[in-house]
C-alpha cells in the first residue's frame, strides 16, 4: 500500500541525494519502498505500533550499523560478531548512522550529566591550565616563585648590592659543626647569622661561636653569592639564575634575597602559603574518578551514610522553642535542649525564629554547640557510644540516611580542589549550579590576555555545549546530577546536545521522540536544535508524534494506517503543504494536522467532590507552596520542564498518601502537612513508565491476570484431562510443562565473558518455551505457545465467541490502544508509554475493591502516543473518573490539558526560578493569563 509518490521517488532518486529503502519487511512492515532525502529534517510518524520504529531503527539504523561493522578489518569484526541484515531487498545511500534513543543505558553511580556531555572533561582541563589556587586563610593567591621570577625581581633593583642566601637546613643526626664541615667540602665559604657574615673556616675553629649560633639555627643562612644587580648585563643574569637555583637546592626549596635598602625577601619553589602546603592544579586533582582527586570521605560518590539534616529538622517552619530539633523533643532528651533555651540570650540566638529563617551560621551552631550548650554533633557522638543499648541504636537509625558528603558538599572532589578558582569561582561551585547559571558565568567571564590565549579553544567547547544543553530545555539540571536519575527524554536530549558539541558532518541521526517530557515552549527550542544539526550537513530522522515537530519537518513520512497487522504501509510522504492539501486520505496523522479530526474540548467541566490540601511543600526547588488537589475529577499538573511538577506529585503527594493509607513507607519529600478529605481516598495508584516486570518472563497477559484463565481453559480440555495436566503445566515459569533446557525462556544465553552475551533460540523447543507433549493440547487448533504469540487484537477476536470471559479480560489492553502487542511479549521489549498503558488496562479490567475511592496518578501518559491514541487514552481515563475515582496527570500535551477539569500550573520557569504555583483553576480561566507559557499554548487549542 505504498503511495504512488514514494514509488516514483524510488525509481527516480539518486543514492547521492537520497537514502533509498526497497521492500522493507521487518516486523509488520509490508514491503515498504521509501526514498528519504539527505540533509533534511524528516519526521516518521503514525499510530503506536504502526511500524515507525521498525522502519527507522530496525531497518535503517540496523543497516547503517551493520555496514559500519562490515567495513572494519577482520580482527575487529571478530569481537563485534556478525550482524544480521534487516529483512529488506536493498538499502542504498546509507550514511554513518547514530541512534539517540530514550533509554538511560547507564546505572554507573559515577556517571553524571557533566561526564556524559563531556563538559566536565573540558572544565577539568580549564582549571588545570588557568586556575588560581587561593589560600582559605588569607585569601591570597598561592604561587611558586620560579628562578626566572626571582631573576626579574633582582634585575628591577638595578645597581644595588644583592645577597643570595639559602637557609641552613638543620639535620637532627648532625651537629652544627658537622654541617659546617660538609659545607666547606661542598665549596661554600661563608654563613650569614643575623647581620653578621662569618667565614666557615674561622667558625669551625671557634667552638664557642658555634655554640652561640646553634642556639638560633633558624637565623643561619648559607651565603650563595653576593653581587651588584645589573639590569641589562646578560652575564649577571645567568650568574643570578645559577645562584638562585643553588640556593633552592641547599635551602630545600627556600631562597632568601637581601637587597640593599630592603628587608629580606623570602622566596619558595614550594606550593605553599599561610603555613599550608597546597596541591598544584592538575587534571587528576579535578577528577573524582581518580583516587588522587576523589573526596577522601565519600570516595568520589558524593553521598555518604550519615545524619540527614532533613530528618533531624523535619519541619523548617518550627522554631527551636517549638521543637524544630526532632531528637530533642522527648522528655528524656529535652535535657540537651534546655541549656540552649536557657542560655540562647547569652549569645544572641533567636530561639523563637523558624528554622528556615536562621542564618547559615546560626544553623551551624546548632551542630557545633558552644560553651553554653552541647550541639547536635556531641549529642549524636553520645548516642554512638551508647549503641549497646537497643533504644539508642533505634534512635540513631531514625536520623540516618544517604546524605550529601559533608566534606565535599556532594561535589565528589577532594576539599583542596575547591581552593582553585577562576574569577573567584571554583569547580565545586560550577558543578552544583544549574546549567543556566553556569552558562551565564562563562558568558560574562573576563580573563587576562595570557589566560585567554591558553583557554580559547577550551572555552569554545564549554560554551557550545552549555548553549546546546540550554537550547534543548535542560538548563535546570546540574553537572553533578547522576545520569541514572534522568528520565528517558532528558537522557536523549543530553545525547543530542553532546552530538551537536561533537560537530559531526555527513551523518544520519535517528532520534526516538526527543520531545518527550518537554513543554511546548521547550519543544520550539528543541526544533531549533534539530535544525542546527541538519544545517551542519546531517540527515536528521525523527520518530515523533508531536504536532509542532511535524509542522517544522522538511518531509513527513506516515506509516499506517492502523497499528499491528493493520499497519506497516507507507500512507503518505511529502511536505506539510502537501499533507494539509490531502483531504481524502485515510491517514490519521494528516486528518489531525488538517483539522478534519480532532480531540474535542469537553462540553462541561466536572466539579470536585472534595480536596486534599498539601501545605509547605519545599522539596527540591519547590518554594514552600500550598496546593489543593481536587478529588472526583481529572486534574492535570503542568509547567515548563524542571518547574517542580514531578517533585510535588511523585515525591510528596504519592508517598505522603501511601503513608497515610499505611500502604507503603516510601521516603517523602519535605512538606508541612497533608490534610483535607484524605479519608475519601481508600487507595492510591502510580501509573508510571517503569517496566511492568524486571524479568524477561513478565508479559502483558500475566500482568492483567488473563493468563490464569487461559491456563485454566487449557487444563480443562479433553487431552489435558486424560494426561492429568493441571493449570501449572501451561506455565513457563514453573517445572512441569515448560522446556527444561531453556527453563521456559525460549532461548539460550551464551556468556561471552568480556563481550555482550549472545541469545540463541532454544534447539529443544524451537523457542516455543514448552515441551512437545504440552503443545499437543490445542484449543480451536492453537496450542498455548501459539496463543502467547497472538496480538491483543487477534486474541480478543479468537476468544470472543467461545470464551467471552477471557476476551473481556484481554479487551482493556485493546481499549488503551495496545491491540498490536503480543500477549506473551517480554516486558523488557515494551516502551515506557506501552508499560504505562498496560498498567492502566489492568485497572480498567480488574474488579478494584476500592472502586470509586482510588486516586490515580499518571506521569506523562501521552509518551509515545499519536493523536488518535491519545483520544482512546482520554476515554479510558474519563471512564475511571465516571466510576468515582480521581485522576491526577503530570502532562505537557495540550490535547490532554484542554480536556482537564482542573489545572495546577507550576513555574514560572524551571530549576531555581521554578517551584511556585502559577495557577489553579479551569482551562477557560487559564487561557487568558499573560506571561504564562502554558496559557499561551492552551489558548491556541480552546
Amino acid at each position: 500500500m505504498n503511495s504512488p509518490q514514494a514509488k516514483h521517488n524510488i525509481d527516480n532518486c539518486d543514492p547521492k541525494t537520497h537514502i533509498i529503502i526497497k521492500g522493507a519487511r521487518v516486523h509488520n512492515l509490508k514491503g515498504v519502498d521509501v526514498a528519504i532525502p539527505r540533509n533534511q529534517l524528516v519526521v516518521i510518524t503514525g499510530l503506536s505500533g504502526s511500524g515507525k520504529s521498525s522502519l527507522a531503527f530496525d531497518t535503517l539504523f540496523a543497516e547503517g550499523q551493520r555496514m559500519y561493522v562490515e567495513s572494519l578489518n577482520s580482527y575487529a569484526r571478530q569481537f563485534l560478531g556478525r550482524m544480521e541484515k534487516p529483512a529488506v531487498d536493498y538499502i542504498k545511500g546509507v550514511s554513518p548512522a547514530i541512534a539517540i534513543e530514550q533509554k538511560v543505558n547507564t546505572k554507573n553511580p559515577r556517571s553524571t550529566v557533566g561526564t556524559t556531555t563531556e563538559i566536565y572533561d573540558y572544565l577539568k582541563l580549564l582549571f588545570a591550565r588557568i586556575g588560581r589556587t587561593i589560600s582559605p586563610v588569607s585569601g591570597k593567591e598561592v604561587r611558586k616563585d620560579s628562578v626566572s621570577h626571582i631573576v626579574d625581581f633582582i634585575a628591577q633593583n638595578d645597581g644595588k648590592k644583592v645577597l643570595i642566601l639559602a637557609p641552613l637546613v638543620h639535620h637532627e643526626d648532625r651537629s652544627l659543626e658537622n654541617e659546617c664541615q660538609l659545607l666547606i667540602q661542598k665549596g661554600y665559604s661563608r654563613l650569614k647569622f643575623q647581620d653578621e657574615i662569618i667565614a666557615l673556616e674561622e667558625l669551625v675553629e671557634d667552638p664557642a661561636h658555634v655554640q652561640k649560633l646553634a642556639k638560633k639555627p633558624a637565623e643561619i643562612a648559607i651565603l650563595i653569592d653576593r653581587l651588584v644587580s645589573k639590569k641589562d648585563d646578560e652575564e649577571t643574569q645567568f650568574r643570578v639564575g645559577d645562584s638562585v637555583q643553588t640556593a633552592y637546592f641547599e635551602g630545600e626549596g627556600v631562597c632568601w634575597i637581601e637587597i640593599e635598602g630592603r628587608k629580606r625577601d623570602i622566596f619558595s619553589n614550594k606550593f605553599e602559603l599561610d603555613g599550608m602546603v597546597f596541591e598544584e592544579p592538575s587534571l587528576n586533582l579535578f577528577s573524582f574518578n581518580n583516587p588522587y582527586g576523589a573526596c577522601r570521605n565519600c570516595e568520589g560518590y558524593g553521598k555518604v551514610l550519615g545524619l540527614d539534616p532533613d530528618l533531624v529538622f523535619p519541619d523548617h517552619d518550627l522554631s527551636i522553642y517549638e521543637g524544630a530539633i526532632a531528637p530533642w523533643r522527648s522528655e528524656r532528651m529535652s535535657e540537651w535542649l534546655s541549656p540552649l533555651l536557657r542560655n540562647g540570650v547569652q549569645f544572641d540566638f533567636p530561639i523563637h525564629r523558624p528554622y528556615k529563617d536562621l542564618s547559615a551560621t546560626e544553623q551551624k551552631i546548632l551542630w557545633t554547640g558552644n560553651k553554653y550548650f552541647a550541639g547536635l554533633t556531641k549529642f549524636f557522638d553520645h548516642l554512638e557510644k551508647e549503641t549497646y543499648k537497643i533504644q539508642y541504636r533505634v534512635m540513631l537509625s531514625r536520623y540516618r540516611g544517604k546524605t550529601n558528603c559533608p566534606e565535599c558538599q556532594g561535589s565528589r572532589l577532594r576539599m583542596d580542589a575547591g581552593y582553585v578558582k577562576i574569577a573567584g569561582t571554583s569547580l565545586v561551585d560550577l558543578v552544583l549550579w544549574p546549567l543556566s547559571k553556569t552558562k551565564a558565568f562563562f558568558e560574562n567571564l573576563e580573563l587576562n590576555e595570557h589566560d585567554q590565549q591558553v583557554s580559547r579553544r577550551i572555552l569554545i567547547e564549554i560554551n557550545n555545549r552549555l548553549e546546546y544543553m540550554d537550547r534543548v530545555g535542560l538548563g535546570y539540571l546540574t553537572l553533578n546530577r547522576l545520569s541514572s536519575t534522568l528520565s528517558g527524554g532528558e537522557f536523549q536530549r543530553i545525547k543530542l546536545a553532546t552530538s551537536l558539541g561533537s560537530a559531526l558532518v555527513g551523518s544520519m541521526y535517528i532520534l526516538d521522540e526527543p520531545s518527550i517530557g518537554l513543554h511546548p515552549r521547550d519543544t520550539e527550542r528543541l526544533i531549533s536544535v534539530l535544525e542546527m544539526l541538519k544545517n551542519m550537513g546531517n540527515t536528521v530522522i525523527v520518530v515523533e508524534h508531536e504536532e509542532e515537530v511535524m509542522r517544522a519537518a522538511d518531509q513527513i513520512i506516515d506509516i499506517g494506517p492502523e497499528a499491528g497487522r493493520h499497519g506497516g504501509n507507507l500512507i503518505f510522504q511529502g511536505n506539510l503543504t502537501e499533507a494539509l492539501a490531502d483531504k481524502t486520505t485515510d491517514s490519521h496523522t494528516l486528518r489531525f494536522l488538517s483539522g478534519q479530526d480532532r480531540i474535542e474540548v469537553p462540553y462541561f467541566r466536572r466539579k470536585p467532590l472534595a480536596h486534599i490540601e498539601i501545605t509547605g511543600a519545599s522539596e527540591n526547588n519547590l518554594k514552600n507552596v500550598d496546593v489543593s488537589i481536587p478529588l472526583g475529577i481529572m486534574t492535570v499538573v503542568t509547567g515548563v520542564s524542571g518547574s517542580g511538577k514531578s517533585t510535588l506529585i511523585r515525591k510528596i503527594l504519592y508517598p505522603a498518601m501511601l503513608r497515610l493509607l499505611q500502604q507503603g513507607t516510601e521516603e517523602t519529600g519535605r512538606f508541612r502537612e497533608i490534610k483535607g478529605s484524605t479519608n475519601k481516598v481508600a487507595s492510591i495508584e502510580m501509573v508510571d513508565q517503569q517496566p511492568i516486570g524486571k524479568s524477561s518472563r513478565s508479559n502483558p497477559v500475566t500482568y492483567i491476570k488473563a493468563y490464569d484463565a487461559i491456563r485454566a481453559l487449557y487444563s480443562e480440555l479433553p487431552v489435558a484431562k486424560a494426561r492429568g495436566y493441571k493449570p501449572a503445566h501451561f506455565s513457563f515459569n514453573v517445572e512441569g510443562g515448560r522446556c527444561e533446557v531453556c527453563q521456559g525462556e525460549g532461548e539460550i544465553t551464551i556468556e561471552m565473558q568480556f563481550m555482550a552475551d549472545i541469545k540463541l533460540p532454544c534447539e529443544s523447543c524451537g523457542g516455543s518455551r514448552f515441551k512437545q507433549e504440552i503443545l499437543d493440547v490445542k484449543f480451536q487448533d492453537k496450542n498455548i505457545s501459539e496463543i502467547l504469540d497472538l496480538t491483543v487484537e487477534e486474541a480478543v477476536e479468537f476468544f470472543r465467541e467461545k470464551q467471552p470471559r477471557i476476551a473481556d479480560k484481554i479487551d482493556p489492553l485493546f481499549q488503551v490502544g495496545l491491540g498490536y502487542i503480543k500477549l506473551g511479549q517480554s516486558s523488557n521489549s515494551l516502551s515506557g508509554g506501552e508499560a504505562q498503558r498496560v498498567k492502566l488496562a489492568s485497572f480498567l479490567g480488574k474488579g478494584n475493591p476500592n472502586k470509586g475511592k482510588t486516586l490515580f496518578i499518571f506521569d506523562e501518559p501521552t509518551t509515545g502516543l499519536h493523536f488518535h491514541d491519545i483520544k482512546k487514552l482520554l476515554k479510558a481515563m474519563n471512564d475511571l473518573v465516571e466510576q468515582g475515582d480521581s485522576v491526577v496527570i503530570i502532562e505537557h500535551n495540550m490535547e490532554v490539558i484542554k480536556c482537564a477539569d482542573h489545572i495546577i500550573d507550576l513555574g514560572p520557569e524551571g530549576g531555581e526560578n521554578g517551584g511556585y504555583i502559577s495557577f489553579q483553576g479551569t482551562p477557560e480561566e487559564m487561557k487568558g493569563l499573560k506571561n504564562n507559557p502554558t496559557a499561551h499554548y492552551l489558548s491556541q487549542k480552546l
